[in-house]
């Protein structure tokens, strides 16, 4: 398990890619991409609600740390991961480069429910995503955040120079 140096945290508060203040603004580089991960509940549901499906989703049920449960999600593999806040776990990291290769090959989409936090499976997905993929994900109260893994590959193996092993 990888756990995050708390000293360090004002680090991960900068967005890894482009931030959109409004989705919307995002949409028509989100259509282009063509592999698309979504990490957080809202993102996830912004995406569901303007018809786009990502080809993996990373949700924890919750919003702001409120919890939240909607039944959104329009598919029928659903995998689960435990991941404390403030980690990323083996259990969480496998989770991700499973669903990953399994819908590379299958080609229909993944979600994986975290009990825990999902905030930090950005890296792990940054790290094992196809070079031509796109992750998205929430910057709180601030919008959304649109990574290319080409580009934020370096970034994710810098940030996880900030984590402890255990």
């Amino acid at each position: 398990m990888f756990k995050l140096d708390e000293n360090l945290i004002a680090e991960f508060k900068k967005p890894l890619g482009k931030l959109y203040v409004e989705f919307e603004d995002a949409i028509p580089m989100i259509k282009e991409a063509n592999f698309l991960i979504s990490v957080g509940d809202q993102t996830t549901k912004n995406l569901l609600d303007n018809d786009l499906i990502p080809d993996l989703g990373i949700i924890d049920n919750r919003i702001q740390r409120k919890d939240h449960n909607h039944d959104i999600i329009p598919t029928e593999n659903i995998l689960e991961a435990d991941n404390p806040a403030g980690t990323i776990t083996k259990n969480l990291w496998e989770t991700i480069e499973s669903a990953i290769s399994l819908t590379l090959d299958d080609n229909k989409n993944r979600i994986i429910v975290v009990k825990g936090e999902e905030d930090l499976a950005v890296l792990p997905c940054l790290l094992v995503a196809p070079e031509d993929a796109v992750i998205l994900y929430g910057q709180p109260n601030e919008g959304l955040v649109f990574v290319n893994v080409s580009e934020g590959k370096s970034k994710a193996t810098r940030l996880m120079t900030y984590f402890n092993e255990e």
